[in-house]
């Protein structure tokens, strides 16, 4: 579905959202995501998908050497947790005619 206005594609995930990794190599892991990049439909979450990096010395880092930080994680590997399982979600209106996300398991919403 592509909207008129703004082309970016709206998601399924936002800041702040407990997740769960469906697929590669985190599979089963639950955190929060932590950012969403948008134009690269990609996710950071808290607690998954170390990477290593290597940091030359600095101001900042006078010693350098290798930093763990978490990596991005495309958003279709990973899904909105509900009682630790992951749920599909969709939208609809809620009382006040706002649209908002729910849970299709359940039918509550988020």
């Amino acid at each position: 579905m592509e909207r008129k206005f703004n082309k970016q594609p709206k998601l399924h995930i936002k800041t702040g959202d407990t997740v769960v990794v469906i697929a590669g190599n985190a599979k089963g892991q639950t955190g929060v995501v932590k950012k969403v990049l948008v134009d690269k439909q990609r996710a950071i979450v808290e607690g998954v998908n170390f990477i290593t990096k290597h940091v030359k010395p600095s101001a900042a880092n006078p010693q350098g050497g290798i930093v763990k930080t978490e990596g991005t994680i495309h958003i279709s590997n990973i899904a909105v947790s509900e009682n630790g399982k992951a749920v599909r979600t969709g939208r609809k209106l809620n009382e006040n005619g706002k649209l908002q996300r729910y849970s299709k398991a359940t039918g509550k919403f988020i």
